[in-house]
C-alpha cells in the first residue's frame, strides 16, 4: 500500500515537505532545549512554526509549548532573548536570573546547548538507520536465497527461499561477492542456469539472470522519480529495444545523452509505457575527484533478496553512525569541488528541490519517505554546523574565540558579522532557488 498514494505534486509535495520539515526541526530544537535546560538555562517558549499561536501550554517549569500558524520552522526562546534567533543579546533580565538566560551562561553551557541542535539531528538519523538495520537484517555468510521478486511471464525463475547457491552456470559461488565477478564474466541472457542446494540435496535449476534490468531503488529529485518509476519495477526495453541486463539501461541513458527515452515497465502484471530525459550529474570517483554521467537516478537489483540474520542494536547503532558519517564526508567533499570547480554550481539545490524530492520520496512509500527524513536531518544538522554567523555554527565560532581570548567579539563585531552571515544566507537560499528553476 503506498503512503499517501499520488504524493509527488502539488498540496501533496507541501504536506510531504511540511511533515519532514516539522519533524526534523522539533528534534533540532528539542536538542537546543534539553540541554539548554540540563545545563541551567531556561527556556520561555518551545515552538513548532512562526507566527501566530494556534495552540499552546505552559510546563511546570514556565515553558510555553506550542504550534504556530507558519509551519516553516521552528524555534526555542531563551530567557533575555529578545527573538527566537538570538544567541548573543537580549532583552534585560534581573541580575540574580542573569545565569538562567543563554547571554549569561558558562561558556561550556552556551557551546554545550547550541552543539546540541545539530547533534540532535545526527542522533535521529542514526537511529532511524539503525531501526532500519535492526528490521532488515543483514545478509547471512553463506550465498542464500531470501525472498523473491515477481518475474515478467517470460522469465523462468526456479529458484526457492532457502536455497543456498553453489554456482551459476560454470563458475562455483563461495560467498557473495563472487556473484559480482560472475555476474561480469557470464554472457546476458534471461535465464541462467543455478546449481544450489536444497533441502540438503544438490539441485539444477533456471533462474534469471544476475543483473537484470530491473530497478531497485528511485533517488528522490531524479528524472526517473519525477517520471513515475518505482521500486521493483523491469524495464522492458529502451527506446523499442529490448534489455537483458540493468548495464543495457545505462547504455541507453549515457546514448540518450538528455534528449527523452521512452521505456517499456513491467509493473505488478501491467505493462507501462514511460518517457523521460536522462539529467547530467557530477559523480565522485573511487580514486577522487569527479566525472559528469547522464543519470536517471535509479539502481538495480536482482529477482531476490539476501537471506538475512538478525543484528544486535549495538552493531545497528554503530553502522547508523558510521552512515551519518558518511554522509557528513560526502557532503563536505562536495562543497569543496563547487568552491574548486571540480563540479557545477547547479549541484547545489534549493527548496523546491528538496521539496519535490520529500513528495517523491513520500510517493515511494513510508519507509522511503522515513529514510529520506533521515538524510534530510544529516544535512540540515550539517548545514547549522557551518561557520556562518545566524546559524549554530556561527555563533560556535564565536563561542571558540571568547575560548581562546578570553573575551567574547565585541558588540560591533557581533554585529557586523551577524548581518553579513544573514545576508550570506539569504543569498544561498536564493541561489538554490535560482538553480531550481533554471538547472
Amino acid at each position: 500500500m503506498e503512503f499517501l498514494s499520488g504524493l509527488g505534486g502539488g498540496i501533496w509535495t507541501l504536506i510531504a515537505f511540511l511533515v519532514a520539515l516539522s519533524v526534523i526541526v522539533a528534534v533540532h530544537e528539542y536538542g537546543h532545549y534539553i540541554v539548554g535546560r540540563w545545563s541551567g538555562i531556561r527556556a520561555e517558549v518551545f515552538s513548532v512554526g512562526f507566527g501566530p499561536r494556534l495552540f499552546s501550554r505552559r510546563d511546570r517549569r514556565g515553558t510555553r509549548w506550542q504550534v504556530a500558524a507558519i509551519p516553516l520552522g521552528g524555534y526555542v526562546k531563551f530567557l533575555g532573548d529578545s527573538n527566537a534567533a538570538s544567541a548573543g543579546t537580549g532583552t534585560t533580565v534581573r541580575p540574580e536570573l542573569r545565569r538562567q538566560t543563554l547571554e549569561g551562561a558558562p561558556l561550556w553551557a552556551r557551546t554545550a546547548t547550541l552543539l546540541a541542535g545539530p547533534v540532535f539531528n545526527f542522533i535521529l538519523s542514526a537511529l532511524i538507520f539503525a531501526a532500519f538495520m535492526l528490521i532488515r537484517g543483514v545478509p547471512v555468510e553463506t550465498p542464500t536465497v531470501g525472498d523473491l521478486a515477481p518475474t515478467p511471464p517470460e522469465i523462468v525463475n526456479e529458484l526457492r527461499p532457502g536455497d543456498e547457491i553453489l554456482a551459476i552456470g560454470d563458475y562455483p559461488v563461495r560467498e557473495w561477492a563472487d556473484l559480482f565477478t560472475i555476474a561480469d564474466r557470464l554472457p546476458p541472457a534471461a535465464v541462467q542456469s543455478w546449481t544450489v542446494r536444497r533441502n540438503g540435496d544438490e539441485l539444477t535449476v533456471q533462474g534469471p539472470d544476475l543483473l537484470p534490468p530491473r530497478i531497485g531503488g528511485v533517488a528522490p529529485g531524479g528524472a526517473a522519480a519525477a517520471a513515475g518509476l518505482m521500486s521493483g519495477d523491469v524495464v522492458l526495453s529502451a527506446n523499442g529495444e529490448t534489455l537483458s541486463r540493468f548495464s543495457d539501461l545505462r547504455t541507453h541513458v549515457e546514448a540518450a545523452a538528455g534528449e527523452p527515452l521512452t521505456l517499456e515497465i513491467w509493473r505488478d502484471g501491467e505493462v507501462l509505457d514511460i518517457t523521460l530525459a536522462p539529467k547530467e550529474q557530477d559523480l565522485p570517483l573511487p580514486s577522487g575527484g569527479y566525472e559528469k554521467r547522464w543519470l536517471i537516478g535509479v539502481s538495480g537489483d536482482a529477482y531476490f533478496a539476501p537471506a538475512t540474520r538478525n543484528v544486535g542494536p549495538i552493531t545497528a547503532i554503530w553502522q547508523g553512525v558510521v552512515q551519518v558519517g558518511d554522509i557528513i564526508g560526502s557532503s563536505l567533499s562536495g562543497i569543496w569541488a563547487m568552491i574548486t570547480g571540480q563540479i557545477g554550481a547547479c549541484n547545489l539545490g534549493g527548496a523546491i528541490t528538496i521539496a519535490e524530492s520529500t513528495g517523491q520520496a513520500a510517493n515511494a512509500g513510508f519507509s522511503q519517505f522515513v529514510w529520506w527524513i533521515a538524510v534530510l536531518s544529516v544535512a540540515i544538522g550539517f548545514l547549522n554546523l557551518l561557520p556562518i554567523p545566524v546559524l549554530d555554527g556561527g555563533h560556535l565560532a564565536f563561542y571558540a574565540w571568547e575560548a581562546v581570548t578570553g573575551r567574547p567579539p565585541s558588540a560591533q563585531a557581533l554585529n557586523l558579522l551577524t548581518s553579513i552571515g544573514f545576508a550570506l544566507v539569504i543569498g544561498l537560499m536564493f541561489f538554490g532557488l535560482s538553480n531550481d528553476l533554471r538547472c
